[in-house]
């Protein structure tokens, strides 16, 4: 099989294409046959050796696919060979085959197709984990969400406004703001021609954010904290910039507010229970047609380079998704 491999820490440019072995099965997994792998930020750090995991080379990246079930292992009986799931890992998804447990995999419904359904969980799991259970939204409260129109920004916008709050968009460009306006954001804000502070205070009546979703980091931190309101949260996503941002201390306690870390991954880990809840409710808003998952570019696996570039650079407006020869020219 055809796989994405890691060969070396470095850049993304130096991935290449070959074929390995299938993994083995192993007791409590299955085997899937991936038709689509989605594409995010952490893939750019994992391979440059800048993320909190650190796999041995070689290692293919990816940490989402979708596809359908070609092998299950003797003691899992909650699955059926053909079965449509998805399935999300620390890294190894950029392969025509992986080997996952079975707990990982999710069914699919009829309603998403497999491109959606593997740039769907990342992003959307990242979201409602830091609206609702870091970020505690309420219906009524204002919500500012930096970097809206990428992966994660564009679910939040969806999600804080299915949640019942008022969205402001800040994003780069007047582009990415009519994509945020078109999944549901109330306001919008270019950062690099107007004063992010200045702008929220102006629109909110000098109250102020209630809940900031920051997954940019460095300037634009500290940029929005200015303009937190009373008791609000920021949430801290991660650092496309580039930049961690230092957090005046100051300025939580001037504002009562406080600054909160989002860990999915490891949240998935420590709460199940709680995760696969958040799952179910993901699920069923999307087949409601609440949430409304932009995929604005796909690339075929050998072009895996090229689609991580597009990410470094900020110019992907929602996800990037890989497709392999199995579905590559029909979705």
């Amino acid at each position: 099989m055809k796989a994405v491999l890691c060969k070396e820490y470095g850049p993304t440019g130096s991935l290449v294409v070959e074929e390995v072995e299938p993994e083995p099965m192993q007791p409590g997994h299955v085997r899937i046959a991936v038709e689509a792998c989605g594409v995010n930020f952490p893939d750019t750090l994992i391979v440059q050796g800048k993320y909190q995991f650190r796999p041995p080379p070689p290692f293919s990246p990816g940490g989402e696919v979708a596809g359908r079930i070609v092998e299950i292992a003797e003691d899992v009986n909650s699955f059926a060979i053909g079965q449509r799931v998805m399935a999300v890992m620390v890294f190894g998804g950029y392969r025509e085959q992986v080997v996952v447990p079975a707990a990982s995999a999710i069914p699919v419904a009829a309603t998403m197709d497999s491109t959606t359904a593997a740039g769907f969980m990342i992003t959307y799991g990242t979201s409602i984990h830091a609206l609702v259970q870091r970020g505690r939204l309420e219906q009524g409260e204002t919500l500012l969400v930096l970097g809206a129109a990428g992966g994660v920004g564009l679910a939040a916008v969806e999600l804080g406004k299915a949640l019942g709050a008022r969205v402001i968009a800040a994003a780069s460009s007047n582009e990415k703001l009519a994509i945020a306006r078109e999944h549901g954001a109330d306001e919008g804000i270019n950062y690099r021609e107007e004063d992010l502070a200045a702008r929220v205070k102006e629109i909110t009546g000098n109250d102020g954010a209630d809940v900031i979703y920051d997954p940019v980091g460095g300037a634009a931190t500290t940029q929005a904290l200015r303009s937190i309101a009373w008791r609000g949260r920021l949430l801290v996503v991660g650092f496309a910039s580039g930049e961690i941002a230092e957090i005046p201390a100051n300025r939580l306690l001037l504002k009562g507010c406080e600054a909160s870390g989002v860990f999915w991954g490891s949240f998935t880990q420590r709460e199940p229970a709680e995760n696969r809840r958040n799952v179910e409710r993901l699920l069923s808003m999307h087949a409601s047609g609440l949430l409304k998952p932009l995929i604005s570019a796909t690339f075929p696996l050998a072009e895996a380079s090229a689609a991580l570039d597009r990410l470094e650079r900020r110019e992907a407006v929602g996800k990037l998704v890989l497709l392999t020869a199995t579905v590559a020219g029909r979705t």
